[in-house]
């Protein structure tokens, strides 16, 4: 197993090589997989060729499966949703805006993986932002002031009956619930402590955070705005470049993520399984 970190400044992503994820892997190695996938928020294996099943087992050795409440799976696979945009489709990209995944969940997704079948020749590269780091830049006084504030989380702008993907008015291959379900509430700590690093990062998103109580929605609107500015610079930022039979997984206790367009007139298809998470530390 041979690790190769990226030149990112965002200090996110590493490549993970010489390693077959369809075997059957040692302890050994998937607590080697887990630290750095842990140290580095994003943990890249190229070249790898899974059937779903074997797919599926190696997520297992991370744990549980996650809950997808708006994404209907596939039928012979309940845990595994395609992510799949055809060559004539003219909707936007699934997942398009920076986001953590299911922050309104009571227990979020700790790991999110993708693993890449067919990728067009140009554009649909995914950016995740390190939001530990964009934490400890924060001035003294700013982290004071939000050490005690929560966020509401919601799915209501994306997923709801009146959401963006109920009315967006456009042929999707991708299987969508839309559903009453996601105008239910989720409060969160805005800064929340990493199981395992112990590290302290922002946890909001603007597809999933609504607004940070006990302030008007002017303040919310603010103050919001101004963390998103901040969490979405540059030097927080990992760009990442599929391809074909490549497996990533990112974590989402650490991490937020969007999609690119850019491959208009071009298939792309990949699987997606979430690794159950942990309740927040607060």
């Amino acid at each position: 197993m041979k690790f190769l970190p990226s030149n990112s400044p965002s200090h996110l992503g590493v490549a993970i090589e010489d390693i077959d994820l369809g075997t059957n892997l040692s302890d050994a190695e998937i607590k080697n997989i887990r630290d750095q996938w842990v140290a580095y928020g994003v943990a890249i294996f190229p070249k790898q060729s899974l059937t779903l099943e074997q797919y599926e087992r190696f997520s297992q050795r991370l744990g549980p499966f996650g809950e997808e409440p708006f994404l209907i799976p596939m039928q012979s696979h309940p845990h595994v949703v395609q992510v799949h945009r055809k060559a004539h489709e003219e909707a936007a990209p699934f997942g398009g805006a920076w986001h953590s995944d299911w922050s309104f969940q009571l227990q979020p997704p700790s790991a999110t993986m993708l693993y890449s079948e067919i990728i067009p020749p140009h554009g649909g590269d995914t950016l995740f932002a390190n939001t530990a780091d964009a934490y400890d830049d924060l001035s003294d006084q700013l982290k004071a002031r939000l050490g005690d504030l929560r966020a509401i989380h919601t799915a209501k702008l994306p997923y709801a009956k009146d959401g963006v993907y109920a009315t967006e008015g456009k042929e999707r291959t991708m299987k969508i619930h839309t559903s009453d379900e996601a105008n239910k509430k989720m409060s969160h700590p805005i800064v929340k402590t990493h199981r395992e690093t112990g590290r302290q990062a922002l946890f909001i998103n603007p597809v999933y955070t609504a607004e940070i109580e006990g302030l008007s929605k002017a303040e919310s609107d603010l103050l919001l705005f101004e963390l998103y500015s901040h969490m979405g610079q540059e030097k927080y930022v990992y760009r990442h470049q599929w391809e074909p039979d490549m497996l990533i997984m990112w974590d989402n206790r650490s991490v937020m993520h969007m999609a690119e367009g850019g491959y208009d007139g071009y298939e792309r298809l990949l699987h997606r399984i979430t690794v159950a998470g942990d309740p927040l530390q607060e």
